[in-house]
């Protein structure tokens, strides 16, 4: 492969791949969970000190294995096909088209602020619960566009993550500095005095939405299965920007460059996400938070701040992160599956280049089947189920940075993990608290997912029942 990105590009590819549309959605979730501006900031910085830690473990292995595949390399390396195919399955049938379906739908919805005839217009086909909408079709139309401009070579799409990225950086650092200059009124005394001990227990209606009343103070185990609760919003909003290891083989000096990359870039996402999560309590009171109008907490607080305008301005900023987080994902995914076919377990025409050197037929696969998921308007539980996955096959590969310093210790490592072991140790504990709450007090979010690929057991057989 041609070594056609530096430092820069895979910096802006982390960055650009984990800011999508979730650090706008997901703080109204978490406040129903928590119910204190106090616990939301901890829940942010939880999740940033575990996603930091895990990019810094990963580039141990990063610079061991500096090649295409990323994570799947590093799984199958270690811990051999069976595991790798698993995560492969995962990502394809539902991690990495998932994210693309659900950030792609994400920028049709805020596109229908500035077009209101996309909500409103009747659904082009409709047949009892399933149909389809001018809001899906935009997020086809999306999806294939971005899909059809990465095969046009890396540098295609180099140029757009570049541009689209540093746009939305330049935009919320924008809003967080407007956040504090424009609001007339401070929330963020009111939203942190709730304490330590303002966890709710909300009640729904008849309809299931939640009541604007029923706060209610909880402790102990409750407690921390509200941190767990929240921290699938954090987490969600947090993950993709291990993107950047799919496409090692094309980053310049990968052994350094790559490590540094998710260092870098997350930590900086993690501290502008905590940094917009002070403009929300700033600029809004507890409820407005956790009842913002469909779920778009960044909407009301861009009205709070802005006025009328606020809402074309923060549907203009959702449009330009979307477009960019696709954008990331979908250049990065394809050379994964281009990886599994090399070793057998993918379709055989995943791993031919196209005249631009890049996995062109890899790169429709993914954009297709992203599609049918948009089509079938269930990405977004197949994501919530999925959050659980994800951070198992995170701790799994972190894990493996212990596991290989064990077994194979004179192993060559150009990058050795800044304080091993505390570091994978860190998050491999905050990891499994994480996973073991959601075990005992959201099983909605782990069995269906975990169920899912343990599908991809009978595939691989199948695939490889010659052998």
């Amino acid at each position: 492969m041609q070594k056609k990105l530096k430092l820069w590009d895979a910096i802006m590819l982390v960055m650009g791949s984990m800011i999508g549309s979730g650090i706008f959605i997901v703080s109204a979730d978490m406040m129903r969970n928590l119910g204190s501006g106090y616990w939301l900031i901890i829940v942010w910085i939880i999740t940033g000190i575990m996603t930091v830690a895990a990019a810094i473990s990963y580039g141990e292995l990063s610079s061991i294995f500096p090649k295409a595949g990323g994570q799947y390399t590093y799984l199958t390396e270690i811990f051999g096909k069976k595991m790798g195919f698993l995560y492969g399955w995962g990502l394809f049938t539902v991690i990495q088209t998932g994210t693309i379906a659900a950030v792609a739908m994400a920028f049709g919805k805020f596109t229908a602020y500035l077009v209101p005839w996309l909500n409103y217009s009747d659904p082009i086909f409709q047949s009892g619960e399933f149909q389809i909408t001018y809001i899906q079709i935009l997020a086809i139309f999306v999806i294939l566009l971005l899909t059809y401009i990465n095969t046009r070579g890396v540098e295609s799409g180099k140029l757009l993550q570049n541009l689209f990225t540093g746009s939305k950086i330049l935009a919320l650092l924008g809003l967080i500095a407007l956040g504090f200059i424009l609001v007339d009124f401070s929330h963020l005394a009111e939203n942190f005095s709730f304490g330590t001990d303002a966890f709710n227990n909300l009640n729904k209606d008849s309809k299931g939405n939640f009541l604007k009343t029923g706060w209610e103070s909880i402790s102990g185990m409750a407690l921390l299965g509200g941190i767990a609760a929240a921290m699938v919003g954090s987490v969600f909003s947090s993950v993709a920007w291990e993107s950047v290891t799919f496409v090692s083989g094309e980053i310049e000096n990968p052994k350094k460059n790559v490590v540094k990359a998710m260092i870098l870039g997350t930590s900086a996402v993690m501290l502008l996400y905590i940094a917009v999560n002070f403009v929300y309590l700033n600029a809004l009171d507890r409820d407005s938070i956790a009842f913002a109008a469909n779920e778009r907490v960044a909407v009301t607080a861009s009205q709070s701040i802005f006025g009328n305008a606020g809402t074309i301005i923060i549907a203009v900023l959702v449009m330009i992160s979307t477009f960019g987080c696709n954008n990331g994902l979908i250049l990065a995914g394809a050379r994964v599956f281009q990886t599994m076919a090399k070793d057998g377990l993918f379709f055989k025409s995943a791993i031919k280049n196209n005249k631009n050197q890049v996995p062109e037929n890899a790169l429709w696969m993914q954009g297709i089947w992203a599609s049918v998921l948009c089509l079938s308007g269930q990405y977004g539980n197949l994501l919530d189920m999925i959050s659980f996955v994800i951070v198992l096959f995170y701790m799994i590969t972190v894990f493996g940075v212990i596991y290989l310093r064990i077994k194979k210790p004179d192993l060559e490592r150009p990058y050795k993990t800044w304080l091993y072991p505390i570091t994978p140790f860190v998050y491999l504990f905050i990891g499994t608290c994480f996973c073991v709450l959601l075990l005992i007090y959201k099983q909605q979010y782990t069995w269906p997912g975990f169920l899912m690929v343990l599908i991809g057991l009978p595939v691989y057989y199948l695939i490889n029942r010659k052998k």
